[in-house]
């Protein structure tokens, strides 16, 4: 009998264990697919990709979906109205990725003739793709030998070789192992497999290491607790903003809406009109900082957690009998909303003042 070990460990056991028990997914041409000669869409792995990051596979599905069936191709998105691409995206999160996501089209078209380029250097040129997408593209997409690592594959990897330097410190000690384990032949199936085991089986919480296909060699099951890696220095306490929202409603029902700028935190993205809070600074949290004088009645404090920061607004609504002149915004129809470019944050304030506004629940989610 073989015994295995860090200095003989294959991808073969992955690989099987992939062949048997890979995820189902919109975006992925599975072992068996491939071998009826199905080759993976660059467009629709780079989409996954771009989506996928800091966000789970259940939300992702139906805007992937969505986008897809409005936008079939690379040229199609890279021809598509600005404002008509974040509004789809909108709820979604992480609205530089929308924008980089369009202007990544346009280059691909504009450059590339609507081809998107097959080596991690080339895609890296590309606007938004970093090295993790560049890496997992290149390998998916093109069968290139990348390394690729998600937050999945460092869970794995962390265990298997018991990496005690904490994240994310350990990251490129981690990006040398995968290369190392990343096979020849099938690397864009080993990356898939990676995620899959680490997403099904290498959990944070109480992994199955008994179906793990690396437990003879997992050097955090022979030695410690899987659950201690990967390790990760300790959080710092995320600070608190604070800010107002104003929500505006005239009779017919419709309500204040603007644009914020093309740069910084959500931006191009469609709001109501707030207070000049940033991740950094607080802004106005009274009726006095109001866009105009109103009969402004409080609706209560909302909370959302941005990547670095923690808000809280004041939110305010105001009975309009007359539009006021206003140098920036349009009145849009409440029955229109779910049709706008409203982050989830807009969302959330917008359904304190007027908690019918939004059909359904999953808007705010």
């Amino acid at each position: 009998m073989t015994t295995t070990t860090l200095d003989t460990l294959s991808a073969k056991p992955l690989l099987d264990w992939y062949d048997r028990h890979h995820r189902d997914l919109p975006w992925r041409v599975s072992p068996g697919m491939a071998a009826r000669g199905v080759r993976a869409d660059p467009y629709r792995v780079w989409l996954s990709e771009v989506m996928l990051q800091q966000t789970t596979v259940q939300a992702v599905k139906p805007y992937f979906e969505k986008f897809l069936r409005r936008w079939p191709d690379v040229t199609d998105l890279a021809a598509a109205d600005n404002d008509e691409v974040m509004a789809a995206w909108a709820g979604l999160g992480y609205y530089a990725r929308a924008r980089n996501l369009k202007k990544c089209a346009e280059a691909v078209a504009r450059e590339h003739g609507g081809v998107f380029p097959d080596t991690e250097e080339d895609l890296k040129s590309l606007p938004g793709i970093g090295d993790y997408t560049a890496a997992a593209v290149a390998a998916i997409a093109f069968n290139r030998q990348a390394a690729v690592m998600d937050g999945n594959v460092e869970r794995v990897i962390s265990r298997l070789y018991a990496i005690e330097t904490p994240l994310p410190g350990a990251k490129p000690l981690m990006k040398a192992k995968v290369a190392l384990l990343t096979p020849p032949g099938r690397p864009g199936d080993f990356a898939q497999a990676m995620m899959d085991l680490g997403a099904t089986i290498c959990t944070p919480k109480r992994p199955a290491c008994s179906l793990c296909p690396f437990r003879d060699a997992c050097q955090a099951l022979k030695l410690s607790d899987p659950e201690l890696f990967p390790v990760k220095a300790a959080k710092k306490e995320k600070p608190v903003r604070h800010g107002a929202a104003f929500i505006a409603v005239t009779r017919e029902g419709e309500i204040l809406l603007r644009r914020r700028g093309e740069s910084g935190l959500l931006g191009g993205m469609t709001e109501v009109p707030t207070t000049a809070w940033t991740a950094r600074l607080d802004g106005e949290t009274s009726a006095a900082a109001a866009p105009f004088a109103a009969g402004w009645q409080a609706s209560g404090t909302v909370t959302h957690v941005f990547t670095h920061f923690e808000l809280r607004l004041a939110i305010w609504r105001a009975a309009i009998a007359q539009k006021p002149d206003m140098d920036d915004g349009w009145w849009e129809p409440v029955t229109n909303l779910e049709t706008q470019a409203l982050p989830t944050v807009m969302k959330k304030a917008i359904a304190a003042a007027i908690p019918l506004a939004f059909k359904t629940s999953r808007a705010l989610t």
